[in-house]
């Protein structure tokens, strides 16, 4: 049985005076699935989430999450959700140990389990060896994991993460990473990502949501929302060096073909197709001429070309 959407949001908007942050926005996040929440500063995706976790009451709209009205269930939805921040807020007064075992305390956590819980997170970000330490001597990524690790105190349902990796090295951004993929893939956890690395979010998320302006303009996957802007797909392809002139008047002949180009000294072709159904046809032209092709190889594209695409046909 399909489980209900973890979040839905109906015209939900948010004013503060003149300004509007949050603007009619309608959402659904559906459970289990990793939704990348992205946007500019000042697009509204804090405040968004502080009114889905009921710190914020809205101003018109409506919101369920996980069956909870937040404006109304606030503190009981807040022990079922996790919030990570930023910029880490961790007591620099307290040690690790000290900073996890209060927060364990306020959200309930049994405490048979708090000692368990609070090692096994200590052990599973890599500070079980600085759990005795101020945290007013960590740096910025020790920060930065120990305040990850403290949204997961009380193993909620429903992660809200605001650039979980900013400030990480190489390995502790993998690390989180694999945590949110095994949270969501085999925990069932729901992960809301707000997140300005496009790359992160193409690696990591089910959908995408791109906010403007307190709206959101798009979501999807990075393919749907590609061909909803008609961005089709890119083609690269390699011949003989001696084919090169024979498959660029095939290429220049084929009607759907746009932005053909050589790279310099190489027999390497580059050019974009709407749709991925013309490669074929592409291909059968290329070996009628008896154009060797070497290679051919797809590039679909990336979650950056759809997200600045967007951005630019909201100038225009």
């Amino acid at each position: 049985m399909e489980k209900p959407p973890a979040i839905v949001a109906n015209g939900l908007t948010r004013r503060f005076g003149d300004l509007t942050a949050v603007d009619s926005l309608d959402l659904e996040v559906r459970a289990g699935e990793v939704l990348g929440f992205l946007g500019h500063n000042g697009a509204g995706k804090t405040t968004t989430v502080r009114l889905l976790n009921g710190v914020l009451t809205a101003t018109a709209g409506s919101a369920r999450v996980l069956g909870l009205d937040p404006a109304v269930d606030g503190a009981e939805l807040r022990r079922r959700t996790g919030v990570l921040t930023e910029t880490p807020s961790v007591d620099e007064r307290l040690t690790a140990s000290e900073n996890l075992n209060i927060y364990a305390e306020l959200y309930g956590v049994s405490e048979n389990t708090i000692h368990k819980r609070v090692a096994g997170l200590l052990d599973m970000f890599q500070l079980a060896d600085r759990a005795n330490d101020r945290v007013s001597g960590f740096s910025r990524g020790m920060k930065q994991r120990l305040a990850l690790a403290r949204a997961l105190l009380h193993q909620p349902e429903l992660l809200f993460l605001d650039e979980p990796t900013s400030g990480l090295d190489p390995v502790s951004t993998r690390q989180v990473h694999t945590l949110i993929r095994e949270l969501s893939r085999n925990g069932g956890h729901t992960v809301f990502l707000c997140t300005h690395n496009l790359e992160e979010a193409q690696r990591l998320c089910d959908r995408v949501a791109v906010l403007e302006q307190g709206r959101v303009v798009a979501l999807g996957t990075p393919t749907e929302l590609a061909h909803n802007l008609g961005q089709g797909v890119r083609l690269e392809l390699e011949t003989a060096p001696g084919s090169v002139a024979a498959a660029l008047e095939v290429l220049a002949a084929f009607r759907d073909a746009r932005d053909v180009s050589q790279t310099d000294g190489h027999p390497r072709l580059t050019l974009a197709l709407p749709v991925r159904d013309n490669i074929p046809q592409l291909v059968s032209n290329l070996v009628a001429a008896d154009v060797p092709l070497y290679r051919i190889t797809p590039q679909e594209p990336t979650l950056e070309d759809v997200y600045f695409a967007l951005h630019e046909n909201k100038e225009s």
